[in-house]
């Protein structure tokens, strides 16, 4: 399926600093509650299964890019603002997406 470039437009993706990350045991799988600074959007709120190649205190610091346009999430007690976006490794496990240089946080994807 193909989409417009309008279509594209629509999906509002951004650059956030992860401020604080922890274990996010009442989870159904394996994720973290992560806390992100997206610049003039303040912070947001989110919840990733990303636990296979990231601890909590490495994550403090990473920038990612994350979509902030669709609805929140109630995931169990967390409600979920952005969704961080990643891509499968070769056993499916997700691996963040981030710019290769240090951007201003709340940048969007163009």
């Amino acid at each position: 399926m193909t989409i417009g470039f309008d279509d594209f437009l629509k999906v509002d993706i951004r650059v956030a600093t992860i401020t604080r990350a922890e274990p996010f045991p009442e989870a159904r799988k394996p994720a973290f509650r992560l806390w992100l600074d997206v610049g003039e959007l303040g912070e947001k709120k989110s919840s990733a299964q990303i636990t296979r190649h990231y601890a909590p205190e490495a994550l403090i610091g990473r920038q990612v890019l994350c979509v902030v346009n669709f609805p929140p999430r109630q995931i169990g007690p967390v409600r979920s603002e952005v969704l961080v976006l990643g891509v499968p490794d070769a056993e499916g496990e997700v691996v963040l997406i981030s710019p290769d240089q240090t951007v201003p946080n709340g940048g969007r994807l163009f």
